[in-house]
């Protein structure tokens, strides 16, 4: 199962499929769902996030077109269960002749809250019976001066990208311990977790994305002997509808950003499928602790 997560205001500027596994996936703003390849697919995956839509339905369908069933969290329900539907249509679409089709479910959580994150946990447990796999990547970003930056705004920021990203972590994985089954979980980062982007300023966020990638190696020791793998997706500059309106209104920043790129050009949702579906299966048993980054080469000059 396979969840995703978002809550508002996101960021970029910020086999043989196996069935019988199920995926949860969280989020409206955030999109987290992909995993096709041929090994196993995943399984229960949890995904806490906030992305853009265009996210969640690219990353969604290369989860269900995979046969893994999804749990679809956002604090925006009806985003939800509009994306939930949306998938499951696809799926049928797909897969006409299927007598077993997969089970996509919508649920309600706030990232930042302890008892709302735990609530949706076990709403998706009752549901779908267990989570083995979870992707976490609520997140959210502004761009302004850290001299000028409202406190309350910055822990807002960090509560949704950090804490949301830890207290899903450790739901699924107590979850997992007490099932004595092995999980993976996904945290999405960003390359600004190990960069600092020019020329917009988001201190902000880059401290919360470099939680989120050193909480993936922790985690990943500290887990090791249950089983559980943690890794980190680090994410480059990807074109959202968000991003595309951005540059549109500031072509500046679109040759800024594609001229400190050495493959020369802004990513895709479609992009991230492979490497997501690479690390949420079964392809990937001896990884965890790592930080892969799919950014175009951005990071390595």
């Amino acid at each position: 199962m396979a969840t995703v997560n978002l809550d508002s205001s996101v960021a970029p500027v910020s086999s043989t499929s196996d069935r019988g596994k199920n995926g949860v996936v969280l989020g409206t703003p955030l999109v987290v769902n992909p995993l096709e390849i041929h090994s196993n697919a995943p399984k229960n995956v949890s995904i806490p996030q906030e992305w853009s839509p265009r996210y969640r339905l690219v990353l969604g369908k290369a989860l269900a077109t995979s046969g893994a069933h999804l749990a679809i969290v956002d604090i925006n329900i009806e985003e939800s269960k509009s994306q939930a539907a949306h998938l499951e249509g696809l799926f049928k679409e797909l897969n006409p002749n299927e007598t077993n089709p997969i089970k996509i479910t919508a649920h309600f959580a706030d990232v930042s809250d302890t008892v709302s994150v735990n609530a949706a946990v076990e709403e998706i447990i009752a549901a779908h019976g267990r989570i083995d796999n979870l992707i976490s990547g609520a997140a959210i970003i502004d761009n302004i001066s850290a001299v000028y930056y409202p406190i309350e705004r910055a822990k807002k920021i960090w509560a949704v990208n950090v804490d949301g990203s830890y207290l899903f972590s450790v739901a699924v994985a107590k979850h997992l311990m007490e099932r004595n089954s092995q999980g993976s979980i996904l945290l999405i980062g960003s390359m600004s977790g190990s960069v600092v982007n020019v020329p917009q300023v988001q201190t902000p966020y880059n401290v919360s994305k470099a939680a989120v990638r050193h909480m993936a190696a922790y985690l990943a020791v500290e887990w090791a002997p249950f089983g559980i793998r943690v890794n980190c997706l680090s994410l480059g500059y990807i074109i959202t509808d968000l991003t595309q309106k951005i540059i549109d209104a500031r072509p500046d920043l679109n040759e800024r950003w594609t001229s400190l790129t050495p493959q020369g050009r802004l990513g895709t949702p479609e992009n991230l499928t492979g490497a997501m579906t690479f690390l949420l299966s079964d392809a990937s048993l001896y990884v965890t602790g790592a930080d892969l980054r799919v950014d175009g080469g951005y990071t390595v000059v």
